[in-house]
């Protein structure tokens, strides 16, 4: 077995030079990449060179797959953490699941098995957050926090449904930006209950947990594509 078989690697200025020089290294030994390099035409002052283009990041895509590793190019400037979180987010959770889908009609396990312990750690975090939990979020342990999600079988799921689960999801994207405002204000008033009382209110744990239960079912249907059934609005 390749020493880092299975693994998933995230490359910066991976259109060339030594960027390029992991990325196809680490293919060779078996992990998949998500690779990063600039969106044609930035400039950065000071740089005496030009940047890397398009055809030389077609280039590292082309020298990773010769070496039979799958990889995932995304134009993203890693000065601005919106634009690296969310080409993680796509070359991690989204994009290969849709591209095996469509043209495979399988989900990998294993990468299903990754997505779940991801989806796992930030629930943890967010149960943290939100004064569900006294612990510090682990990295593996389960904790307080037990999700589980229904290994998808690829050839149940639609082929074509993965491409719009993001625009169909939209009226829960609304429903969950307001209930995210009220958890808010919940989560200030569990604190000044837990300050003062020792408790946390049931009511506001029913309430934070449902918010969580309803995020996390969205995200299964439109982001982690598990399932073809349309989440219900409800806590």
């Amino acid at each position: 077995m390749r020493r880092v078989e299975g693994k998933v690697a995230l490359i910066t200025g991976a259109a060339r030079g030594q960027g390029r020089s992991h990325a196809v290294r680490l293919a060779e030994e078996g992990a998949n990449i998500i690779g990063l390099d600039l969106p044609p035409a930035t400039a950065i002052g000071g740089a005496a060179y030009p940047m890397a283009g398009g055809d030389d990041f077609a280039e590292t895509v082309k020298l990773v797959e010769e070496k039979g590793g799958r990889i995932i190019a995304c134009s993203a400037d890693v000065r601005d953490q919106t634009q690296v979180s969310a080409a993680v987010a796509t070359g991690i959770l989204f994009l290969p699941v849709v591209v095996m889908l469509l043209f495979r009609r399988k989900y990998p396990g294993w990468w299903f098995d990754w997505n779940l312990e991801l989806t796992r750690f930030t629930t943890r975090i967010s149960a943290y957050l939100l004064l569900l939990d006294d612990r510090y979020p682990s990295t593996d342990d389960h904790q307080s926090v037990h999700l589980d999600l229904e290994r998808p079988d690829g050839a149940a799921l639609s082929r074509w449904l993965p491409l719009v689960k993001w625009l169909l999801a939209f009226p829960h994207y609304v429903v969950l930006f307001a209930l995210a405002i009220g958890a808010f204000f919940v989560v200030i008033c569990a604190w000044f209950a837990i300050l003062f009382t020792g408790r946390y209110p049931r009511w506001a744990f029913d309430y934070n947990v449902g918010v969580m239960r309803w995020g996390l079912r969205v995200e299964a249907y439109a982001l982690l594509l598990t399932t073809d059934r349309y989440p219900p609005f409800s806590l």
